[in-house]
C-alpha cells in the first residue's frame, strides 16, 4: 500500500481530522498529547504565524517520543517552499485553503498524502487531473452539504473531507456524512480560542472523545 493509501486509510477511518494552532509551544504541545489521549492518531497542525515551523519541530519531537503512531499533517500550506520546509520538519502530510499544482506534483511525485482546498467543480477537476485524490471542501458552512450531494456521483474515485464550520453536533456531522463526504475536518469548534486561552485540556480532551463516539455512532448506525 502506498503511503498516501495508507494515510488516506486512516483518516477515513478515524472520521475526523482536528486542526488547530496556537503560537505558544506548551500549549501546542499539550492539546496533542489531549488529543491523542482522546484516541486521535492523526492531525493537522496550521501554518499560521512565524511560530508554526518552530512549534511543529517541537511537535514532531514529543510525536516521536511519546506518540509513534501519530500522524501530523501541516495545513494552510499555500506554496511549495511552504511545503518543504515543514516536510523537512517531519510532516506526514500536506493540506491547504486551495489547489496549489506545484504542491501537487511535488506530493504525487514524492508519495505524499495532499488535500487540497476546493470549492468548484472546476477545482477538483483540476486536483484529480493532477492525480489527487483526497480533496478538502472548504469552506464548508458555504457550500453545505447539498453541494457534496450534487457533485458527489461527477467524482466516484475522490474522497471527500469538509472543512469550515463543521460543529461537534450529531445533526451537523451527520449531515455531511449522509452527504457524502468520508471525514470532517474541525477546528475551532473543537479546539476552541476559550479551551487553548484556558489551558483546558481535559475538555479538549472530553470533546475530541465525544465527537470520535459520535461518528463511530454515525457509521454503524
Amino acid at each position: 500500500m502506498s503511503n498516501i493509501s495508507k494515510i488516506t486509510s486512516n483518516i477515513v477511518n478515524q472520521g475526523i481530522l482536528p486542526l488547530y494552532f496556537n503560537a505558544d509551544e506548551t500549549v501546542s504541545i499539550e492539546i496533542l498529547r489531549a488529543i491523542y489521549r482522546a484516541g486521535i492518531r492523526a492531525v493537522e497542525y496550521t501554518n499560521r504565524g512565524e511560530a508554526a515551523l518552530k512549534n511543529f519541530g517541537q511537535l514532531v519531537a514529543i510525536r516521536d517520543a511519546e506518540m509513534p503512531d501519530m500522524l501530523l499533517g501541516i495545513g494552510t500550506i499555500k506554496n511549495l517552499e511552504q511545503a518543504k520546509n515543514y516536510l523537512a520538519a517531519g510532516a506526514d502530510f500536506l493540506v491547504s485553503p486551495g489547489f496549489v499544482l506545484e504542491v501537487a506534483e511535488y506530493a504525487m511525485a514524492n508519495d505524499i498524502l495532499y488535500g487540497p482546498g476546493c470549492m468548484t467543480p472546476s477545482e477538483i477537476i483540476a486536483a484529480e487531473n493532477a492525480g489527487i485524490k483526497f480533496i478538502k471542501l472548504f469552506p464548508g458552512d458555504l457550500l453545505g452539504p447539498k453541494f457534496m450531494s450534487g457533485i458527489k456521483a461527477i467524482f466516484p474515485n475522490l474522497t471527500f473531507m469538509v472543512t469550515g464550520g463543521v460543529d461537534t453536533t450529531r445533526a451537523n456531522i451527520e449531515g455531511w456524512y449522509n452527504a457524502g463526504v468520508k471525514a470532517v475536518g474541525m477546528g475551532s469548534n473543537l479546539v476552541s480560542k476559550k479551551r487553548m486561552d484556558e489551558k483546558d485540556y481535559a475538555g479538549i480532551e472530553e470533546a475530541t472523545r465525544d465527537v470520535l463516539a459520535t461518528i463511530k455512532a454515525i457509521k454503524s448506525a
